[in-house]
């Protein structure tokens, strides 16, 4: 199988293997229906415009995406980042326009599942189903607490929730050993997805260097102690219903050493 088209696969269901235990079958028909071509995002440009007609099921691959609303003045709101191994826009299956854009923020490489093969897959495949289902679900948590950390976090605790946010998600997707990874947002970037100005956010994040909070090299995050982290910043990852896979390695399907070296 081609590189990526295996990455592809390999992210996918390090993703929903997250929310069910997958079995060989399920991960073989999922490298099968992903026998698609990986198509190209330049950064800064969109994959698909709010009010276009949905065509597909989109995996992110490699890159970072965002999904965004953009105000008649040009103001933008960035309310998620899609990650490699995400899928997103399962309810493109029924909506006639989308109420949203999807744009690359770096170069983004991803698939265009169609929906008939999502039913297929789904319709043969009960845990794959109950995974993407599950999927669907976390990300209506996730709005949900981008939501308070609007309207009740102040501006550190706002930008370091995402920054721990980031780190699960990454983690998961075995990009992250949840103290470093590859942060290529700008500073407009984070302040479109949490309400602040990029002067802020400037402001904030010399703020969390200095606390010795974090530690920003280039486009390298390190969060030094992410458990400080999480406490100045009142962040809770209940939201990502990660327990189904720390529950499995605190069992002993994966043992400590197993499940540091699978994340790296």
């Amino acid at each position: 199988m081609h590189d990526g088209h295996h990455s592809g696969g390999m992210m996918l269901i390090r993703r929903l293997g997250n929310y069910a235990r997958l079995t060989p079958e399920d991960e073989a028909a999922l490298q099968q229906m992903l026998a698609l071509p990986i198509r190209l995002a330049h950064a800064r440009r969109d994959i698909i415009a709010e009010g276009a007609v949905p065509r597909a099921v989109f995996l992110i691959v490699s890159g970072w995406a965002c999904q965004f609303k953009t105000l008649e003045d040009g103001r933008r709101q960035i309310v998620g980042f899609l990650l490699p191994g995400d899928s997103c826009d399962l309810n493109n299956l029924v909506l006639r326009r989308m109420d949203h854009s999807i744009g690359a923020l770096t170069d983004v490489r991803y698939m265009e599942i169609p929906g008939e093969a999502i039913q297929r897959l789904t319709r043969d495949h009960p845990r794959i189903g109950k995974a993407l289902w599950w999927q669907m679900l976390v990300h209506l948590s996730v709005q949900r607490e981008w939501t308070t950390n609007l309207g009740q976090r102040n501006a550190m605790e706002r930008l370091g929730s995402l920054l721990c946010e980031l780190a699960l998600r990454l983690r998961d997707v075995g990009l992250s050993n949840g103290e470093c990874y590859d942060l290529p947002l700008t500073q407009t970037d984070l302040a479109d997805a949490t309400g602040l100005t990029s002067v802020h956010i400037n402001r904030t994040l010399q703020q969390l260097r200095a606390s010795g909070l974090i530690s920003l090299s280039g486009r390298v995050l390190r969060i030094p102690n992410f458990a400080a982290l999480q406490e100045a910043s009142l962040f809770a990852p209940d939201y990502l219903h990660r327990a189904q896979r720390e529950a499995r390695q605190s069992h002993g399907l994966a043992g400590a050493g197993v499940a540091d070296h699978a994340d790296q």
